[in-house]
């Protein structure tokens, strides 16, 4: 019986960060009382991802951390170009800018941590 992975605090800052951009955007693109099928497909588009790389990492997925920086490069672009055109948006904009580069450094901080971390000399 194998034991069960321990997470470190880079990983639950990567789920939380995924988990809670979901949530964002849930409340972003909720359907209006009137809600056509656009705004329940932008939802599955943009809460859906996040949303399941999350569980994913709490789950233990090796991948989900790889696939969360790839798509947030996406979602950096996305919430900037928001911001810029939509002022109406800006504080939902911003906010997308900031979980998707905390996704991206929580991703990327175990190999930049084996990169450039301290050598043992010996």
């Amino acid at each position: 019986m194998s034991q069960p992975a321990t997470r470190t605090a880079t990983d639950w800052t990567l789920a939380g960060a995924l988990i809670a951009l979901g949530g964002l955007f849930c409340l972003w693109f909720w359907p209006a009382a009137d809600w056509p099928t656009r705004d329940l497909v932008a939802l599955l588009v943009f809460a859906a991802p996040p949303l399941l790389l999350g569980v994913a990492k709490l789950a233990g997925a090796r991948t989900a951390g790889y696939w969360g920086s790839v798509l947030a490069l996406a979602w950096f672009s996305h919430g900037i170009m928001v911001a810029w055109t939509r002022p109406a948006e800006l504080v939902f904009a911003l906010l997308e800018t900031a979980l998707a580069l905390v996704i991206i450094f929580a991703a990327n901080l175990p190999g930049l941590k084996g990169r450039f971390g301290t050598r043992k000399r010996g």
